[in-house]
C-alpha cells in the first residue's frame, strides 16, 4: 500500500468500511491508518479531527447515494410535472432501499449525521436547489402555477417528508406505502397546476 498515494479518497473508503466493521461509536482513526497501512498522523493531515473525517464520510455518502442520482433526474429534459414525481420518488427510493437493504449501515450513516448538523444542513440545501430548479421549469413552462419557487420547495420537501426521513424509516414496510406515496404525489402535483 506504500506505494499508492494517500489521498481523500482513499481514507473515505477505507473509513466507510471501518465504520461499517466496528460501527461509529468503536470505530477510530487509528482503525482508518491500520486498514489503509498508515499511520494516524497521515490521516490526519488530511481531516484535522476525527469529527472532520465523520462529517466528510457523511458528506461523500449523501452525495453519492442521494444527492447525485437527484441531480440527474432534476437535469433530465422531461416535464416539469414528471422530473418533479421522479425526483420524488428517486428521493423515497435512495433512502428506503438503503434502510431496507442495509439497516446496519443506515444506521451508522444516521449516528454520524446526528452529529453533523452543518453537513445535514448543507445537504438539504442541494436537495431544495434542486427542486426549486424543476418548480422554475414548471412555472415557466406553465405547468405549474407562478409562486415563490423557494417556498413552495420547502413545502414538497416538508410534505413528503414522511416518506424520506430515516426517522420515519420503521413506516416504511408497510403494505400501503406504495399507494400512500402516490396519493400524495397525485394530490401535491394537483395543487401545483395552474
Amino acid at each position: 500500500m506504500g506505494d499508492v498515494p494517500l489521498t481523500p479518497e482513499r481514507i473515505l473508503v477505507a473509513a466507510e468500511d471501518v465504520l461499517r466493521r466496528y460501527g461509529p461509536d468503536k470505530a477510530t482513526v487509528v482503525d482508518v491508518a491500520q486498514a489503509l497501512g498508515v499511520s494516524h498522523g497521515s490521516v490526519y493531515r488530511h481531516f484535522g479531527t476525527k469529527a472532520a473525517l465523520r462529517d466528510a464520510v457523511l458528506r461523500d455518502w449523501l452525495q453519492r447515494a442521494v444527492a447525485t442520482p437527484l441531480a440527474a433526474v432534476a437535469a433530465s429534459r422531461a416535464a416539469a410535472p414528471k422530473r418533479l414525481r421522479n425526483w420524488l420518488a428517486t428521493l423515497r427510493d435512495a433512502k428506503r432501499s438503503k434502510v431496507l437493504d442495509d439497516p446496519e449501515l443506515f444506521a451508522t450513516y444516521g449516528a454520524l449525521a446526528a452529529d453533523a448538523r452543518e453537513v445535514i444542513h448543507d445537504h438539504i440545501e442541494t436537495l431544495l436547489a434542486q427542486l426549486q430548479h424543476i418548480l422554475a421549469d414548471g412555472m415557466a413552462s406553465g405547468d405549474f402555477r407562478a409562486g415563490d419557487v423557494r417556498t413552495t420547495a420547502r413545502m414538497l420537501f416538508d410534505a413528503t417528508v414522511r416518506f424520506h426521513h430515516p426517522a420515519m424509516a420503521y413506516l416504511w414496510k408497510g403494505k400501503d406505502e406504495d399507494a400512500a406515496f402516490k396519493a400524495l404525489l397525485d394530490t401535491l402535483l394537483r395543487g401545483l397546476r395552474k
